[in-house]
C-alpha cells in the first residue's frame, strides 16, 4: 500500500518523546498507523469503521489494565 502521501500526527500528550504511535487518517478509505521510533517500518493499516470502533474502546476503557 502507498502510504508516500500519508499526513502522520502524534498526541499531543506524548511531548517531545518519540515512544508513541504516529496515525495517518487523510488517506481515502483507511487509517494507517505506525510506530514513530520506526517511521520506514510497516505499518498498521485499518478501515475507518474498525478504528472507530478502536478508538471508542480506549476512550471507554476497554484496554484499561486491572
Amino acid at each position: 500500500m502507498d502510504l508516500s502521501n500519508a499526513a502522520w500526527r502524534k498526541s499531543s500528550l506524548s511531548g517531545s518523546g518519540n515512544d508513541c504511535v504516529e496515525v495517518a487518517d487523510n488517506l481515502p478509505g483507511i487509517v494507517a498507523v505506525r510506530d514513530s521510533k520506526n517511521p520506514h517500518g510497516p505499518a498498521l493499516i485499518f478501515n475507518p469503521s474498525e478504528w472507530k470502533a478502536f478508538v471508542s474502546g480506549v476512550k471507554g476503557g476497554e484496554f484499561d489494565l486491572a
